[in-house]
């Protein structure tokens, strides 16, 4: 029988930071069997809250009680005592040991002689509980993404996790995966346990959740039943304003070709696909995870090498050998991974905007401070990033606000040909807006932009024009007004051919 008190109550929460008022008087609850979605823009102090219940972070005042028992958590021991465990966007899993020994990790036993079948059976038994096959001596860096969240999920159970918080836990799950993930979360929800899901797409909110709670501004501003709110709701309260249009379109029409590949081939990995960009046109590539999708962009920009075809930019052919060339013809890359790819996160935001133009700051190698100190205030400025100052750290930066640093690097190189991928993944709604609204202003102005992405709304309200990968090869170009998720899907999916080809 379930205890009438939540599982977990968090009330008048405060976390000061120098200078910064993180959270302010913060209320969260969970109940048991309960899956609760947690939103709010970057910033909004989702993070915050979340490193003070798993003991990371210790809370300045407010009290925190589990089944109506006030809790003592000054460290992470005292938060998995407590039963509490967290799955964090990048897995702390070891990836040489076996499925085994990362699920019963630290809790292997035997003070001398380690029972290893009994490890084994014990990991077996938590995987079948989550109904999740898989063998349990495989090293786990042999597996799939969705098998290692898996994988974070029974090690949390293995320790008799009672309430499990997944953060942004679809950021890198196919669509099966994706559903796959929920199964087992309906599952354990079914077992009595709390689950705290955070995630800035807020549709799977309304497929897995049964309440949401939003923040801003690093406080509570509203908890609903997911029955009794719409999407535009959520997004209202996250921002604390209407969003007047999630797809802005400015003005404009397709120019000159400014890149054009024909049949550009990597052997096992793409062959012969044909594309075009034009000045002031916004492409689409879509298709789904392994399609090629970002192969295919890596060799445009000179980071693979091509096998076969030709790629030419603004008339002349190009023979990228590295991205160094690319930049010096016009080109900007987004990785999909901008911490790792996109940015250096130990550097300010001042280094990184000026890190790809460095000879643009003075002669002979010589970088001249105040110069490069005017330019990174005037991209500050005109991407309107979030910062005290252009000397702060990006890792310190929001994911919307990192994006834009990365942006206003290739802006500040004068590129005219932008390849954006996945440009707004795991960023919110509000900053969504923004990413969309400069991709527009760059189009307008007369840039030639690629965006890759997995959202098809955002390819659907984005792009000019939707080119369909599908096992390496390009399936087919769709045009208004036959963008819509069916014919896309159809064209990923390899059952549908589009006469565009």
């Amino acid at each position: 029988m379930r205890s009438e008190n939540p599982l977990l109550e968090m009330r008048g929460i405060v976390k000061r930071f120098p200078g910064v008022l993180a959270l302010d008087r913060v209320d969260l609850e969970v109940r048991s069997g309960e899956i609760l979605g947690l939103v709010g823009e970057n910033g909004a102090g989702k993070s915050t809250l979340m490193k003070i219940l798993c003991g990371a972070v210790p809370r300045d005042e407010g009290i925190i009680r589990i089944e109506g028992q006030e809790a003592v958590i000054r460290s992470p021991q005292d938060a998995h005592a407590l039963g509490i465990r967290m799955v964090h966007q990048e897995f702390n899993l070891v990836p040489k040991l076996s499925v085994a020994e990362n699920i019963l990790l630290g809790r292997l036993g035997g003070r001398w002689r380690v029972d290893w079948s009994q490890v084994r059976a014990e990991a077996a038994a938590v995987l079948e509980r989550l109904n999740m096959p898989l063998d349990v001596t495989a090293p786990v860096g042999t597996l799939s993404i969705a098998q290692q969240q898996m994988v974070e999920i029974a090690k949390a159970l293995s320790a008799r996790a009672v309430l499990l918080i997944l953060d942004e836990p679809s950021a890198t799950l196919t669509d099966h995966e994706l559903e796959t993930l929920f199964r087992v979360l309906k599952g354990l929800r079914e077992q009595g346990l709390g689950i705290i899901y955070i995630s800035h797409r807020l549709e799977e909110l309304f497929a897995i959740a049964q309440r949401v709670t939003v923040m801003r501004d690093g406080r509570t501003v509203a908890t609903r039943n997911m029955t009794e709110i719409t999407r535009d709701e959520i997004i209202r309260l996250m921002v604390g304003r209407e969003l007047a249009e999630e797809f802005p379109r400015l003005p404009r029409s397709a120019g000159a070709v400014k890149l054009s590949a024909a049949n550009i081939t990597r052997r096992g990995v793409f062959s012969n696909v044909s594309l075009s960009l034009r000045a002031g046109e916004i492409v689409g590539l879509t298709g789904l995870v392994g399609s090629g999708r970002t192969e295919v962009a890596r060799a445009l920009f000179g980071a693979d090498r091509l096998d076969a075809g030709t790629i030419e930019v603004k008339g002349k052919r190009a023979y990228f050998r590295s991205p160094r060339l690319a930049i010096d013809a016009g080109m900007g890359f987004l990785t999909e991974d901008r911490k790792r790819q996109g940015l250096v996160l130990g550097m300010s935001i001042r280094e990184n905007i000026t890190l790809a133009r460095l000879k643009a700051l003075g002669p002979f190698g010589l970088i001249f401070p105040a110069r490069e100190k005017l330019v990174a205030n005037q991209m500050v400025q005109k991407l309107s990033i979030k910062t005290p100052s252009s000397e702060q750290y990006a890792r310190n930066l929001s994911g919307g606000n990192q994006q834009k640093v990365v942006l206003a690097k290739w802006l500040f190189t004068g590129c005219d040909i932008l390849i954006f991928d996945e440009p707004t993944r795991g960023i919110d709604v509000g900053a969504k807006a923004e990413i969309y609204r400069i991709i527009n202003e760059l189009a307008a102005d007369g840039a030639a932009v690629l965006v890759i992405s997995s959202e098809l709304p955002e390819i659907i309200g984005l792009c000019d024009r939707v080119l369909v990968m599908h096992e390496g090869k390009l399936q087919g170009e769709l045009n208004p007004p036959d963008i819509t998720q069916e014919a896309i899907m159809r064209l990923a999916t390899g059952t549908g051919l589009s006469a565009a080809v």
